[in-house]
């Protein structure tokens, strides 16, 4: 972080519209076609394990987690993370990820997937899951299919098709 103050903070419902148009900015149209981007349609994120970025009064970034099955097994999909084009390159996407996977982990959460740059995710401990593992609904190029494990071991044998969480809801 290069001379921001910045603060993460829980992400509140009168975020959403901010959060909205911030999305609109970085991802544009497209983001309605991306198979994650469906998926998440299907569920609420989780409020609680959601966060914003603000550098004083301006949202700058923001990151969620949304529950998800992958068979049987229950996880969360981040995303989307999303930074401001001029707030880039500073650590925030980082600070967003490690904010949400920490609050995550205390609630005891296990696993946590996404579709992203391995080589960008990589540096927060996510890998590539093995091609054929996980199905995701909808088209993804698999070297983009990530996980964390909050608990060691977590992602041994898991396996199936990724649907959103209803339960959860």
């Amino acid at each position: 972080m290069t001379d921001l103050s910045l603060a993460i903070l829980p992400e509140r419902e009168a975020d959403a519209g901010p959060i909205e148009r911030l999305h609109e900015r970085t991802f544009g149209p497209g983001r309605y076609a991306k198979s994650a981007y469906r998926l998440r349609e299907k569920v609420t994120h989780c409020l609680d394990l959601s966060f914003t970025a603000w550098v004083e009064s301006l949202l700058v970034g923001s990151v969620r987690l949304s529950p998800i099955r992958v068979g049987t097994a229950k996880a969360l999909l981040l995303g989307p993370l999303t930074v401001e084009p001029a707030f880039r390159e500073r650590g925030i996407g980082y600070a967003l990820i490690e904010r949400a996977l920490a609050e995550a982990k205390a609630g005891g959460h296990q696993l946590v997937l996404l579709v992203g740059d391995e080589p960008y995710y990589c540096k927060s401990g996510f890998k590539c899951i093995p091609k054929g593992h996980v199905i995701m609904p909808g088209p993804v190029d698999p070297s983009r299919l990530l996980v964390r494990e909050l608990v060691e071991g977590a992602a041994q044998g898991m396996s199936g098709a990724i649907q959103p969480d209803w339960s959860a809801a």
